[in-house]
């Protein structure tokens, strides 16, 4: 009869559970990673389907985009058929996602009548024609915005958080929303908790309570949808780490680029619009009124962005040798 050392066995077990730990960033933080000195960033002003197309397969982490609606704001807005030009994006988009990545589009429910555009219509597309998986729907609350009379005043807008396997990277320690004192002495008693995270702070669930720049508001740089730096950096930091790749093919004001360099991350951007070159250039203005950080190397391509990461690996490993 055979005798099985248990001990022995589940040993191998732990070290094999290490081992698969060590090997994916699912259980990293950012402190497991260096931040560069200096952040790339490239803001091409063409079509997102032809900058799309030369980004190598899995190379990103992070695809934070807010699209057009097809609310017909402008001759970017306009599309007769919306699904069909998306789904040419969302497939890219998929090609160049990290296999740890995570996808989020901004969006909402816009419309009464059958009319692509919207969070609905993309969701079903994602749900129906691709291999993406949805992990979140965050709701975006605000307290200001439009008043109304045959409606109730809308006060929020929808984002959904994609990814491509159940491996992603997701760093809650560094979006997690501080106890009051008192809610935290009640958390720290509650035995279901774990207390190590509980002193860490709260999970700030997917009902986001941020508001809407205003038009006197300081972050603003002239652009008719822009995003706040908060709620862009929320996603920055929980679904990407220091020294990945963050790609924003619809820049817009060009948000994601700003906080990319505030936070360590390197950034693709393009936009089909040439002024977003003048509201990026806006926000590093705003960056240095604030004393904040504003280096940054730019990059003429997303070819030269990857090549430029490859030597800097290439060093990193002869370095380690």
């Amino acid at each position: 009869m055979a005798i099985h050392n248990k001990s022995h066995h589940n040993h191998a077990l732990m070290s094999l559970n290490k081992m698969r730990k060590d090997n994916t960033l699912k259980h990293k933080t950012a402190t497991d990673f260096t931040t560069p000195d200096k952040t790339m960033l490239c803001l091409n002003i063409m079509d997102c389907l032809d900058f799309l197309k030369a980004i190598p397969d899995e190379s990103v982490q992070l695809i934070c985009i807010d699209p057009p609606y097809n609310l017909e704001l402008a001759g970017w807005d306009i599309y007769d058929n919306y699904i069909e030009w998306a789904a040419k994006w969302l497939d890219e988009a998929y090609r160049v996602l990290s296999k740890n990545g995570s996808m989020v589009i901004f969006g909402g429910i816009q419309f009464r009548d059958v009319k692509s555009g919207d969070l609905i219509d993309i969701i079903h597309h994602v749900r129906h024609n691709t291999k993406f998986k949805l992990i979140n729907t965050i709701i975006w609350r605000y307290k200001n915005g439009m008043s109304a009379h045959r409606y109730f005043a809308n006060r929020h807008e929808e984002v959904i958080w994609l990814t491509k396997t159940n491996d992603y990277y997701f760093d809650l320690d560094s979006v997690r929303e501080p106890y009051s004192e008192k809610d935290l002495e009640a958390a720290l008693k509650d035995k279901r908790l774990n207390p190590e995270n509980t002193i860490k702070g709260k999970n700030p669930t997917n009902v986001w309570e941020i508001n809407r720049l205003n038009g006197n508001s300081k972050e603003r740089v002239g652009h008719p949808t822009q995003k706040p730096v908060a709620i862009i950096e929320r996603f920055v930091q929980a679904l990407s780490y220091p020294g990945s790749v963050v790609l924003d093919f619809f820049a817009g004001s060009g948000t994601v680029g700003r906080v990319c360099i505030s936070r360590g991350r390197h950034c693709l951007m393009c936009d089909s619009n040439k002024s977003s070159t003048d509201y990026f250039n806006r926000h590093l203005e705003l960056m240095k009124e604030l004393g904040q950080n504003t280096d940054y190397i730019h990059i003429d391509n997303a070819e030269e962005l990857f090549t430029n990461l490859k030597g800097e690996q290439q060093d990193e490993r002869e370095t380690a040798i």
